[in-house]
């Protein structure tokens, strides 16, 4: 009797033995399925598809989700659109992605991550270049989201001041200025341009804004502004007005208008001076945020990210074709120069 009782004893804490060892196999089964599962990651873009830099910044995002171990095909699929700036095409958008049921969803630019909120329900959203995510009725603060959506902001209000100083440093003629922006896709505005109307006097240039919806608005405002002497041009962080630099540009060149831009990009291709940040490094500061909510995180314990690097860009070329010498203060302080 008793060696009966000691073989079923025997047999019990083998039989223990071999589940104890068997839990972290099956443990770790469970996340290599975890991870190795197909997860969909839905995306908005604002700029146009053939916008090379735009594409240029979708390969960074790429790159990053998959040094993060996330590969298309393999555990992730991507599936992007692009709404060129148009309200319309990313209402529509909005909806096809979130009818295929992503486990996460990323925005770029203010009118994208608004289309997706009003579709998403409680899918998670982290966007990328927003200007005012507080005031668009994104998250709560900053430090503490809220609810069901995070990310990074591009600018702070206090820039504009920045533009309309460095505008007047190197045009020292300029007494009035215009703000030039398209109320559809940049509905953040007053965020702007509240400080501007507290800097503007003190600097003694009179703000004025100049709203367009179109290219032959574009056109018709600068020329407007061009036959004015002493006027120059901000142009306000904005899809739109990025999506049309090329004409911005050539008509700034045309009329000799003095323009200060958010974008690098736009001095790269001829503007005049920028101020501002490398919207790239947002695309790759945003996956790894993509990576922990698909790992299990919640965007209501991701702070709003604000940037960290800027820079001044000028185009020298560009000021001797307006008419200006470029002063020293611009020159030393300068990023880059583009000759």
């Amino acid at each position: 009797m008793q060696q009966g009782t000691q073989h079923i004893r025997r047999r019990q804490l083998l039989i223990a033995a071999a589940g104890a060892a068997a839990a972290p196999l099956a443990l770790m089964h469970s996340a290599a399925s975890a991870q190795t599962a197909m997860r969909r990651v839905g995306v908005l873009i604002g700029f146009a598809e053939s916008d090379p830099e735009a594409q240029a910044r979708l390969v960074i995002f790429r790159e990053r989700l998959a040094a993060l171990g996330w590969a298309e095909g393999r555990n992730l699929t991507l599936d992007i659109r692009w709404s060129s700036g148009d309200a319309e095409h990313a209402a529509r958008f909005a909806k096809e992605l979130v009818a295929l049921k992503p486990d996460i969803l990323f925005a770029v630019t203010t009118p994208a991550t608004a289309a997706l909120q009003r579709e998403a329900g409680a899918i998670p959203i982290v966007f990328a270049i927003v200007s005012d995510p507080i005031g668009s009725g994104f998250v709560k603060t900053l430090a503490r989201p809220g609810g069901n959506i995070t990310g990074f902001i591009n600018l702070e209000a206090s820039l504009i001041e920045k533009w309309l100083e460095l505008l007047k440093e190197i045009a020292p003629r300029t007494k009035r200025a215009g703000v030039m922006f398209n109320p559809k896709t940049a509905p953040y505005a007053d965020y702007y341009l509240k400080p501007l109307g507290v800097v503007a006097p003190k600097i003694g240039v009179k703000t004025f804004t100049t709203p367009v919806s179109s290219e032959a608005d574009i056109e018709k405002a600068i020329s407007t502004l061009g036959s004015e002497p002493g006027s120059g041009l901000i142009v306000m962080t904005d899809s739109f007005m990025t999506i049309h630099r090329k004409l911005l540009i050539a008509q700034t060149a045309r009329h000799k208008l003095p323009a200060i831009h958010a974008s690098a990009l736009v001095v790269v291709d001829g503007g005049l001076i920028s101020y501002g940040i490398d919207n790239t490094d947002l695309y790759r500061r945003a996956a790894p945020y993509v990576d922990r909510i698909l790992r299990g995180a919640k965007p209501v314990d991701l702070p709003v990210q604000q940037p960290t690097l800027f820079e001044l860009v000028v185009n020298l070329k560009t000021a001797r074709a307006l008419g200006l010498k470029v002063p020293y203060s611009i020159m030393v302080r300068a990023d880059r120069v583009i000759e």
